[in-house]
Order: C-alpha cells, then structure tokens, then sequence
C-alpha cells in the first residue's frame, strides 16, 4: 500500500477497521485505479486508525499479504494531546466540559464519554503492542517505522527512505515538490508559479502548549512503553526517533 496519484485512493477509506468491511473486497477495490504498469505502479490506502486496530493486521493480510506497511509515530504525549485539541476543534461535549488532565487521569468511574475520550488519547500511545501485532501477520522487512518528527521537520529525507523502502525504481526529487510555507509553519507542494499549496484549516491547527501536570503524567505513563518500543526497534534494525530518544535519555536522568 504505497502511493499512485489519484485523490480518490489518498486517505481515510477505513475499510479494514469498520461497518465498510461487511460492503466487500469488490466495493473495496472500486476505489482503485487499474496500475498502466503493475511492475511500477503502486497504490495507496491510508487510513488513520488501522494501526491501533486489533482487527485490522489480520483482516489486511488475508487481501494483501504482500502490502507494504509504514506507520507514522511521533511522541506518544503529544499525539495524545493533539487528539485532546482535535476533538475540541470537532466540539465534542467531553473534550469542551473537561480539560486534558482530566480527561487523561479520570478514574474508572467518571462519566462514560470522558471514559472514551481518555482510551483515545491514551491507547493509540502503545506503540510497541501495536507493532507487535502487525508484525504477527507481517514479516518485519514489510514494515516501516517513520519518524513524525522528521517527517515535519525534513520531509525530503524521509521521503528518499520511503521510497527506498517501497523499492521505487523511478525515484522522485521532493526537493522540487516542497517548499516550507511560513505562514502554515510546515512544508507544502510546490504548484504551478512557484507558490505553494498546503493542507486545509484542520491541519496545522496551533493551541497552547500542554500542561506542565499532563505533560508529566504522560511521561509516566508512557516509560514503559516506550521503553519496549526501543528494544522493538532494536531488534527490527530500525533507527530510534529522535523523540524517543530523547524520552528515554530523560527518563534515564529523572
């Protein structure tokens, strides 16, 4: 599952992981194009929340034993806070009525939306458990671990190993497709007339920093995971992100 340029194929077909499952293989394989090359064509499925998904590794290599998996991580504190602001921007009641602490140190008896809202913030976090279950239906030479740091950061290098990892034999410059636009804050496409073209309004929202209380409390909440997703990364010959780097350093000295 890599790339091919057609908007209807870019993202969120959620196919694997819900009602559209039981619609079939053939409704699913209608949102593909027919590859001109099937050597050198490659196509794409993207959907958010495959990766946290039990159901999700076995069900997509049953279809597509051969697909190629890549899963973008950054730290699981801020990705935890950033689902926190998304529902907020979304209005959703329990991210309005409650602030972040609350809602990720609720108690098991607080009120069943703050429940909800707490397991996904929290649970998508488990990188390692997640992993693992990929890897029970992918070899691990399948999958591929991108760093969401550098990904916003320099964008060009991850592409480059990206389609290394795909074995993309027509390799494309990004360099000539991406430019950092200042007023977004992160790099966008290049369009015709050199200007750029960025994600919509929901990307690339700006809130305010994470508390400094909720910010420890994930720290503590993820050392053990993060600490397993290290010596996962390891023994998959993987490279460390930065951000895990830097939380285990920290944790090492705290």
């Amino acid at each position: 599952m890599s790339n091919f340029p057609s908007p209807v194929t870019y993202e969120e077909i959620q196919f694997f992981n819900g009602a559209n499952y039981h619609k079939g293989i053939d409704w699913y394989m209608e949102f593909f194009p027919i590859p001109s090359n099937v050597s050198t064509d490659l196509t794409f499925e993207k959907s958010a929340n495959y990766f946290e998904s039990e159901v999700v590794p076995k069900r997509a290599a049953a279809l597509l034993p051969r697909a190629k998996i890549i899963a973008i991580l950054i730290n699981p504190a801020e990705r935890a806070y950033s689902w926190y602001q998304h529902q907020r921007a979304h209005q959703l009641p329990a991210a309005l009525n409650f602030t972040f602490h609350q809602v990720i140190s609720a108690s098991p008896d607080a009120p069943r939306e703050v429940r909800l809202l707490q397991n996904r913030c929290l649970l998508p976090g488990w990188y390692a458990t997640h992993i693992q279950r990929w890897l029970t239906h992918y070899q691990p030479s399948q999958l591929l671990i991108v760093n969401g740091l550098q990904l916003r950061n320099n964008p060009v290098a991850v592409m480059d190993s990206v389609q290394k990892f795909l074995g993309v034999t027509l390799h494309f410059n990004y360099t000539q497709a991406l430019m950092f636009d200042d007023n977004k804050s992160f790099w966008c496409q290049i369009v015709e007339g050199g200007k750029s073209k960025c994600l919509g309004k929901s990307k690339g929202r700006k809130y305010p920093e994470m508390d400094s209380l909720s910010r420890t409390f994930l720290t503590n909440y993820y050392r053990e995971h993060n600490a397993e997703l290290s010596k996962q990364l390891n023994r998959l010959g993987q490279a460390l992100p930065s951000w895990l780097r830097e939380e285990l350093q920290h944790n090492r000295w705290s």
